[in-house]
């Protein structure tokens, strides 16, 4: 399958400014991850390329949230190896979260900060500069249309306005990864367009996107897709691959197919 030319511009970019084209965002060699007796994530192999963006697909329960809070050094991995940036995250967390943006299905922002106190806020954590702090916060209220809204409180803002909060906070540093957990759950089908809007736009400015959906045709939005039952990746290809390798007619028919081993 050819790549899309904007995946092949950014590798290009990279290799002349960024880093290099050859290194992967990110990539799992066998993670797992235990808790007692239980394997949350089972000898999961990923490797995404830069400026693409990678969905993870599956039910709740699946390992999906568990990978995303190790690739972004909150968990630390009982066997296998991940890598962000080509840093290990497990011998050296903090640089992983440097090159990483992670919003949480539980975003941590404060009610008593307004809109821009929030994003300073964020932005001190990471040790931006005052100067390309305030450039950085400026952009980013334009992205996600919150200039008209940057003096109000956060206790004021409706649901979907504090995810764009959450999201632009999670951008100050301006991370090469961000990772995404459930981004659009619990929003109306317009304010998700508006999201994936934001997605592609931050690809084109080389940002790599990792996030995981149990919506199907979310997913489809996505240039690869790993679909995950029980803890394990059981498959892994563009959704058209994976759909027309299983011979049925969509993503959610394919991924049924996959884990009932084609008994439905």
């Amino acid at each position: 399958m050819l790549r899309k030319p904007l995946a092949i511009l950014v590798d290009i970019w990279f290799s002349f400014g960024g880093g290099t084209h050859l290194e992967p965002a990110l990539r799992t060699v066998d993670l797992t991850k235990r808790f007692g007796a239980l394997t949350a994530v089972d000898r999961v192999n990923i490797s995404v390329r830069r400026g693409e963006i990678f969905g993870l697909l599956g039910p709740n329960g699946a390992g999906k949230t568990t990978i995303m809070r190790i690739l972004s050094g909150i968990l630390v991995p009982s066997s296998g190896t991940a890598e962000v940036s080509g840093v290990d995250v497990r011998s050296d967390p903090e640089s992983v979260k440097r090159h990483v943006g992670y919003v949480s299905q539980r975003f941590a922002l404060y009610d008593e900060l307004t809109v821009s106190e929030s994003l300073h806020f964020f932005g001190s954590l990471y040790n931006v500069g005052e100067d390309e702090k305030h450039r950085n916060i400026e952009d980013l209220l334009t992205l996600v249309q919150l200039q008209s809204e940057k003096d109000r409180l956060v206790r004021n803002l409706s649901g979907g306005t504090k995810q764009r909060l959450a999201l632009a906070c999670a951008l100050v540093h301006k991370p090469r990864l961000l990772l995404l957990d459930e981004p659009t759950a619990g929003v109306d089908p317009i304010l998700r367009r508006v999201f994936w809007d934001y997605f592609r736009h931050l690809v084109r400015q080389g940002v790599t996107v990792f996030l995981n959906t149990h919506y199907m045709d979310e997913a489809g939005h996505c240039d690869r897709v790993g679909l995950m039952h029980q803890g394990r990746m059981i498959a892994v290809g563009a959704p058209s691959e994976l759909i027309g390798e299983s011979e049925e007619d969509s993503l959610e028919d394919a991924f049924v197919k996959l884990i009932t081993g084609g008994d439905t």
